[in-house]
């Protein structure tokens, strides 16, 4: 059986406020571990997929800290020790201090971060 951690995890991406270790599965799911070391709201990230929001489904758990995600309905926050989902159309908040693994599906993930890349290229 495939399995990953933050140590062994085939990519890794570190950018001021925020650390990601990813891990492709079989069955198209990626898991992510992020630390997040800077308060951000990724919202402008966003811009250009519908609806400026994320599109990619989440299944995650904090492992400490706090992260929230607006939607059209609202704000949701998830602590320490809180599972969540978080459907497609939403953009996060990030807090310093903050550990997650989330689970996404890869494809999806893909396509949105590609949005994303190009959106933080753009703002240097």
């Amino acid at each position: 059986m495939p399995k990953a951690s933050k140590t062994t995890a085939s990519d890794s991406v570190e950018i001021e406020g925020y650390e990601g270790h990813f891990e492709n599965f079989e069955g198209g799911y990626t898991v992510g571990f992020e630390t997040y070391t800077a308060d951000a709201d990724m919202t402008p990230l966003f811009a250009g997929l519908p609806d400026d929001r994320c599109q990619c489904a989440h299944w995650g758990y904090v492992i400490k800290g706090k992260v929230t995600f607006k939607t059209a309905s609202g704000d949701e926050t998830f602590v320490t020790g809180d599972a969540y989902y978080v459907g497609p159309g939403h953009t996060p908040v990030l807090y310093a201090g903050t550990e997650v693994v989330e689970f996404s599906p890869t494809v999806e993930l893909q396509n949105t971060l590609e949005v994303v890349e190009k959106n933080m290229a753009a703002a240097g």
